[in-house]
């Protein structure tokens, strides 16, 4: 009899990892840091610890703490940032641009086989730039039906299938430059400017997807010759897939202005969004209400309806509910030990346990930290309510910057999102490509080595410059 596991939902693991940590109030003592102003940001003064009392939580301090993770005011800021966010893209992708213009590329190589060598190259560099600038994630789910029957045509696998949107857009969200849900709130919650640092995030992203562009490329190359080498051989039905295949961009909507004119709006939202948190001090306030202007601007442009607006919008709220309650969970689980007084005391073991390391290892420690933090929360946002609070200060006391620290938290957050099975937008994607998670994993973990072997460089790159 074969018993089968299943992982547990990202909400009941963050109730869980709530009640740990309420029962550690009880074992962990007090402890508190003096803060000085350094730089214009509070740091904590690595020589000044002490123990002191602590306030262990009860019980019904544990019933309210996910009631007042929705309460705090900062909390309340990102969740409306991430729920504005989502349903402007809604909007956006509700127009159909970016699937047309996706939908006639893939034709146009499917009708052109001699151009075969940079169909991955360049739809993975297509979705790893929707990562790295807006962290496209759920949105990836629509094009896997396109890109399974696009690959089988011209002669690949499923994995191909699945991997050249899905790792693209996944590269991109790990290298990310200007990512809203990853880089802007953690470099807030960090207390520095919003989208600096971006020249050394815009050769980790080159690098990155790069390395994933040969990775794949390679892999469908030899598949292409040799179908018999695809772990799913002998598993899927490629003529079926293929006849599918000829449905897609056949007739249906053309490209018109209105189209282009979106996809201009929305980069050159992008352009105004940088100059504005790096010359105006834009910050979530500025930023929700430019994204609700894109989403209102290009309901316009696109001739939707006002019910086809409102409902793409409240829709694209309705895809990000449980990113927003892993949200809440994670700051609730700050504030109930906060309350406790043992945040400090966590801080000062941590750094007692690698202060005595090169800064180096030290950040590369605290890289395989996030990596598994993120098996638990891989909400990005999420994670970075939950430990940048945490990580940042840690930070200071190690020798590491706050910058490397936030680019320790994308790494350990975004690539991991590609395997982890916790991720309900990596089981949704395997699911509608109907691939096992163990022949995904199997094959995506000795790629995943060289892509930690990547960031393990950059990240020592960042701390022996500090970045």
């Amino acid at each position: 009899m074969k018993f089968k596991i299943r992982t547990p939902n990202t909400i009941v693991l963050m109730l869980m990892l709530l009640t740990l940590f309420a029962a550690l109030t009880w074992i962990i003592p007090g402890g508190n840091y003096d803060r000085v102003i350094e730089d214009g940001r509070e740091v904590v003064d690595p020589q000044s610890f002490a123990f002191g009392e602590s306030d262990p939580a009860s019980m019904i301090d544990l019933f309210q703490a996910p009631i007042k993770g929705f309460t705090d005011s900062y909390a309340v800021s990102i969740i409306l940032f991430v729920f504005i966010v989502a349903g402007a893209f809604s909007v956006i992708q509700r127009t159909g641009a970016f699937e047309l213009v996706i939908h006639k590329a893939a034709r146009f190589f499917k009708n052109n086989p001699q151009f075969r060598p940079v169909f991955v190259p360049f739809f993975m560099i297509l979705f790893s730039i929707m990562g790295m600038s807006f962290g496209m994630s759920e949105e990836v789910l629509v094009f896997i039906p396109l890109f399974l029957a696009l690959s089988h045509a011209m002669g690949y696998d499923s994995i191909t299938g699945m991997a050249i949107p899905f790792v693209g857009a996944g590269l991109g969200f790990a290298g990310a430059i200007y990512n809203p849900f990853t880089i802007g709130i953690a470099q807030g919650l960090a207390e520095i400017q919003l989208f600096s640092g971006s020249g050394l995030r815009f050769v980790l992203w080159i690098l990155m997807t790069t390395l994933g562009i040969y990775m794949v490329a390679r892999y469908a190359a030899r598949v292409h010759r040799d179908p018999t080498i695809s772990p799913l051989y002998g598993h899927e039905d490629h003529q079926r897939t293929a006849e599918e295949s000829e449905s897609f961009g056949e007739g249906g909507q053309q490209i018109n202005a209105g189209h282009i004119t979106i996809l201009i709006l929305f980069f050159a939202t992008l352009v105004l969004l940088i100059y504005g948190v790096l010359k105006w001090d834009w910050y979530i306030l500025e930023l929700s209400t430019l994204f609700f202007v894109l989403g209102i601007s290009s309901a316009i442009i696109g001739r939707l309806s006002s019910n086809d607006a409102v409902g793409s919008f409240v829709g694209g709220m309705k895809d990000v509910l449980g990113a927003v309650l892993v949200i809440a969970l994670s700051r609730s689980i700050l504030l109930l030990i906060s309350d406790a007084n043992i945040i400090d005391t966590i801080l000062f073991y941590m750094s007692s346990g690698i202060g005595g390391l090169h800064p180096v290892f030290s950040a590369e420690l605290m890289l395989m930290v996030q990596t598994c933090i993120n098996v638990i929360v891989p909400s990005g946002s999420g994670q970075a309510a939950l430990t940048i609070p945490i990580m940042a200060p840690l930070g200071d006391l190690v020798g590491i910057t706050r910058q490397s620290v936030v680019l320790i938290f994308q790494l350990g957050d975004g690539l991991t999102n590609m395997i982890i099975p916790t991720s309900g937008i990596t089981m949704g994607c395997l699911g509608m490509a109907k691939i096992p998670w163990e022949v995904w994993a199997k094959w995506l973990l000795p790629r995943m080595v060289a892509l930690y072997v990547l960031a393990l460089a950059v990240i020592a790159f960042a701390v022996l410059t500090g970045y």
